[in-house]
Formats: C-alpha cells, sequence, structure tokens
C-alpha cells in the first residue's frame, strides 16, 4: 500500500498572497475593551461586582485623606474650602462695590449723543451722556472735592446745553448759518478743553428740525473742529417730527 501523501490545508496552486488572506482570523473580544488575564496572572483587589456592590461611605481613604489622619485630622495648609462660596447665595457674593462697579461698566458701553435743534430762528445743541452720578462724571462740576455727598450721588445725563444766544448773537442774527457754525466750534472745543472726549465710546447724533444749523453743524463735526470726536461717531439720526393731522395750521400771512 503506497504511503499516504501528507494533506495541506490550502491548495498548492494558491498564490502566497491569497492564503494569508484564505486564513482564519484571530479571534476578538468584543464586549470589552480591558486587558484579558489569565485566571494566574489576575491582579489582586476587589472585582468589579464588588466595587459596584461598595457603599460610597464605605469607600477605601485617599491617600490624601490618610496624611490629614496621621497629622491630626487638619486639611493641608496649601487647600481652600470651597464648600463655603458653593453653599453660599449668589446675592450675598455681590458687594456695594462690585455691584455698582458692574453698573458703570454697563452704562459706559451706551453711547453719548449730541442733540441738534435747529429751526429759523435759533439753534440748540446738548450734549448728553448714559445717566451715572456725578462721582463717576469727572467732566460735571459736581464731581470736585468741594461737593457734598448728596451733590457727588447726583444722577448727571447732561454734560452741556447751549444756543447761539450763549455765544453772543442776538434777535434775527441767531438764526444765521453763521451763528450755527460758530456755536458747534464752540461746542466742540468745549468737549475738548473738558476732556469729555476721552470718556466717548461711541457718540450718536440726533439732528432735529431743518433750519440753517443743521448743515452748519454738520459742516463742523467734518471739519477741523471736530477731528476729536469725528471718530467716534457711530449713528447719524433724524429724529424730525414730522405732523400727520393734528389742528389746523395757523392762516398764512398775506402781504399786500
Amino acid at each position: 500500500m503506497a504511503a499516504s501523501r501528507p494533506q495541506h490545508s490550502l491548495p498548492l496552486f494558491v498564490c502566497q498572497f491569497c492564503r494569508r488572506a484564505l486564513r482564519a482570523p484571530a479571534p476578538r473580544r468584543f464586549l470589552s475593551s480591558g486587558p484579558s488575564y489569565r485566571a494566574d496572572d489576575r491582579p489582586a483587589g476587589p472585582s468589579k461586582d464588588e466595587r459596584l456592590s461598595t457603599p460610597l461611605n464605605n469607600a477605601a481613604p485617599t491617600s490624601r485623606d490618610a496624611a490629614s489622619r496621621r497629622t491630626g485630622g487638619s486639611p493641608p495648609s496649601g487647600s481652600f474650602d470651597f464648600s463655603g462660596i458653593l453653599d453660599a447665595s449668589p446675592q450675598s457674593l455681590i458687594t456695594e462695590e462690585f455691584g455698582r462697579n458692574y453698573n458703570l461698566s454697563q452704562e459706559r458701553q451706551k453711547p453719548h449723543r449730541l442733540h441738534v435743534y435747529s429751526h429759523k430762528h435759533n439753534t440748540h445743541l446738548t450734549l448728553s451722556q448714559p445717566s451715572r452720578s456725578a462721582a463717576d462724571t469727572p467732566s460735571s462740576r459736581t464731581a470736585g472735592a468741594t461737593a457734598t455727598a448728596t451733590e457727588q450721588k447726583k444722577m448727571v445725563d447732561t454734560l452741556l446745553s447751549m444756543s447761539t444766544g450763549n455765544i453772543g448773537f442776538r434777535k434775527a442774527g441767531r438764526g444765521t448759518y453763521d451763528a450755527a457754525f460758530q456755536l458747534a466750534a464752540f461746542m466742540l472745543k468745549q468737549i475738548q478743553e473738558r476732556g469729555i472726549w476721552r470718556d466717548m465710546n461711541r457718540l450718536e447724533v440726533v439732528l432735529r428740525g431743518f433750519g440753517a444749523g443743521r448743515m452748519a453743524v454738520t459742516k463742523a463735526l467734518l471739519g477741523t473742529e471736530g477731528r476729536h470726536i469725528r471718530g467716534k461717531i457711530t449713528a447719524v439720526l433724524d429724529a424730525t417730527r414730522l405732523n400727520q393731522g393734528g389742528a389746523r395750521a395757523k392762516k398764512p400771512r398775506r402781504l399786500g
């Protein structure tokens, strides 16, 4: 009887690359991502089920707790107890000084406003700021050292207010273009001399009316007189009031 030939797991005509692909893959563990141990190599310690069944109050003490027990039970000197801060109410953490500074920072983000009221007889300019106390307004006259406590707590929102009559124009001369331009130049000079422009983050120009002062103030802001605050202007608003119905207009004057 002829000797039996050894049986091959793969046919002889299969190439080496295909043999690797046809071989059975190594078994994989899909249910756990942890390392596998043999029975005699398993690390010492409680099992997973034992750790889960142990209550949290009976957990093993940490090294820090053991060190504190050895030193007499007091926590380390460099540690800080946050339990008192976490248990406190939010209102108790906000002091009066913190609230005052927070409100002041919120108010400083609001823009200043330059109101221009121009009609055919006169031009009025008013510079206002977000309402704040006189003590927080360096340009206010009541913020000096001689001011009383009541004056320092007084709320200030109007910084400057003037018309063409305050700079020497009288009667019909108050409604001219030249008077409005000189008024705008004088106010811009006062803003620079008093240092008000340093406290400005943003400035809004509010125009009202269609008098000659409307164009005069615009030219002053665009000229050399407004170089200090021109870059702070973020908006130009028109607040002119328009008649919608209402009372009957006055009878027009007829000459001749």
